[in-house]
């Protein structure tokens, strides 16, 4: 049997739950439900947390990513997306996605740290040169993939920021129109209007290149192993929780 998600404490007990790392015989985290991870997370298991934000951190950094242009810049509006979800996971309603919840935190908190204006037409300036931390391995091949995974995000980062977000969502993340819709808070239709006219502008060499390479904008392993750090020595460390086990 699974470990109950939460501890029984006493009508006494006053401040949050201790932050704690639980070992599920027979049950990784990362194979659980988000449900019963969230039930987890409540209780303070860290090992829920962490399997929480690894599974949609990718998500959210595109999501980040497609409002601000900057890769640091997106990491930080993550983080504090995440923060802000696992500081008070009262606020989610199980009605709607968990998923679609954490999105619509990142992007309020990339609009927040871009000083958020409603989107003009105008195209976002393009980025100088790749982001820190990509430079191309040794060997032509590997240098000019990566050139031209530059050129295609430069390319993206061209598009007027209201049509860029859908863009990235529904072709580069894969995700549906109702679940575009939901993540953003924007009718379907709407959603569908955004894409059409993101696509228009950029040529089909572009779409077609951006089809071709799914993991752009893509969030690598040693970034998400710095957030997943980040956000639980926040709550570890803040007012919210703190850690009273060792791990298994």
């Amino acid at each position: 049997m699974l470990e109950p998600a939460t501890q029984i404490r006493s009508s006494t007990d006053t401040g949050p739950l201790p932050l704690r790392r639980t070992a599920v015989a027979g049950a990784e985290p990362e194979s659980l439900p988000d449900l019963l991870l969230i039930e987890r997370a409540r209780g303070g298991d860290a090992r829920a947390i962490e399997a929480l934000i690894r599974r949609y951190g990718r998500r959210l950094f595109r999501v980040a990513r497609s409002v601000l242009t900057e890769v640091e810049r997106a990491d930080s509006a993550v983080c504090e997306a995440y923060l802000s979800a696992f500081a008070d996971l009262s606020r989610y309603e199980p009605t709607g996605k968990f998923a679609a919840w954490l999105t619509r935190l990142a992007l309020a908190q990339a609009r927040a740290a871009k000083g958020y204006v409603r989107p003009s037409s105008s195209p976002a300036p393009a980025p100088a040169a790749p982001a820190p931390g990509t430079q191309p391995p040794a060997g032509d091949a590997a240098a000019d993939e990566l050139a031209r995974r530059a050129d295609l995000e430069r390319a993206i980062d061209a598009i007027p920021e209201v049509f860029r977000v859908v863009f990235v969502l529904r072709v580069i993340e894969g995700m549906s129109g109702i679940e575009t819709a939901a993540s953003l808070g924007l009718n379907p239709t709407t959603v569908r209007t955004r894409l059409y006219r993101s696509l228009r502008r950029l040529s089909p060499e572009v779409v077609a290149g951006v089809r071709a390479l799914p993991a752009l904008l893509a969030l690598p392993p040693e970034r998400t192993d710095r957030i997943v750090g980040r956000v639980l020595a926040a709550l570890a460390h803040g007012s919210m929780l703190s850690i009273s086990a060792s791990p298994p």
